[in-house]
């Protein structure tokens, strides 16, 4: 299948001003050996679509002997997405789920109602070295799949939706967008995809889903009349008809879906409609109640002060 196609622009369209909501510039935190860019949630907005957590990682190179090293940690009331760019980790959980995952593979775990996880660098990467570079999204569950039974899912790259049309890739990582669906498991109305334009590709994005973000990881592109450069999230008006023109070879995120069923508590690792419900789980990860990770059961991450 191919992409849309383009409409010539209409001179004078006063309309395309107003596409844009918000610009979302990323807070920056050193968590020791590289930074973080955390998107969402942000002041201006908590969430788009049921996204409420958007970070990036990298890009930073890791030498040899050095590794990612993050301790088993709960979550309630959400999925967790890990896309990677550059590099790769290993995946384990409370459910016994073991995956390395790498470039242009999914990894989706549905927290539910509890689950634990850890995520290092291999072994073989750790000894030699490599380089870093992803992104890590929390998308919240609907108030009916709060406490859904965990789960976890793997997508190679071969089985994700790809559409390659005049200078434009796009993958189709969740969800469905430009008539193509992933196979993986949500749990509400939601699309993600990755978007490639080479230099002077343009991109039209339908007002379908009514809640639409678009975070620039690399190039400048140019959106109604604005010229934006990598490391912004964008916040797109419900309804507007926008397209987005790659003012040189650029690389962007694509997310959002139907509005979320009310506003979410999150807490640390826990997203909840309720407070009580972030309160019963804080209470279960400091009492050792949650289950924990089999081959990764020496270390945790403590409950924060």
């Amino acid at each position: 299948m191919t992409l849309p196609h383009v409409p010539d622009p209409i001179p004078g369209d006063a309309a395309s001003v107003d596409a844009i909501e918000h610009v979302i510039v990323p807070r920056i935190r050193d968590i020791g050996d590289f930074e973080v860019h955390r998107a969402l949630p942000a002041a201006e907005r908590q969430m788009i679509g049921s996204f409420i957590f958007f970070d990036r990682f990298g890009p930073v190179i890791m030498k040899a002997g050095q590794g990612v090293d993050v301790r088993p940690h709960p979550h309630i009331g959400l999925a967790t997405v890990t896309w990677l760019f550059d590099g790769t980790i290993y995946h384990r959980d409370s459910l016994g789920s073991e995956q390395a995952i790498a470039p242009g593979e999914l990894n989706w775990m549905t927290a539910g109602k509890g689950i634990v996880h850890s995520e290092r660098t291999p072994a073989l990467e750790r000894a030699s070295g490599q380089n870093y570079f992803g992104l890590q999204s929390w998308v919240a569950l609907p108030k009916k799949f709060e406490e859904t039974s965990p789960g976890f899912e793997h997508v190679g790259q071969d089985r994700l939706p790809l559409l390659v049309d005049g200078g434009r890739k796009v993958q189709v990582i969740a969800g469905s967008l430009f008539g193509e669906t992933s196979p993986v498991k949500t749990h509400s109305d939601l699309f993600y995809a990755d978007v490639r334009l080479d230099a002077r590709a343009r991109l039209p994005i339908g007002a379908e889903h009514e809640e639409r973000g678009l975070y620039l990881v690399s190039g400048e592109i140019e959106i109604a009349g604005r010229v934006f450069e990598a490391g912004k999230l964008i916040a797109l008006k419900p309804r507007a008809e926008v397209i987005v023109t790659a003012l040189e070879a650029s690389h962007f995120m694509l997310l959002g879906g139907e509005p979320m069923d009310g506003p979410r508590h999150i807490w640390w690792n826990f997203v909840s409609s309720s407070q009580e419900k972030i309160e019963a789980a804080k209470n279960e990860w400091r009492t050792g109640k949650f289950s924990m990770v089999p081959g990764d059961d020496k270390e945790f991450i403590p409950l924060p002060a």
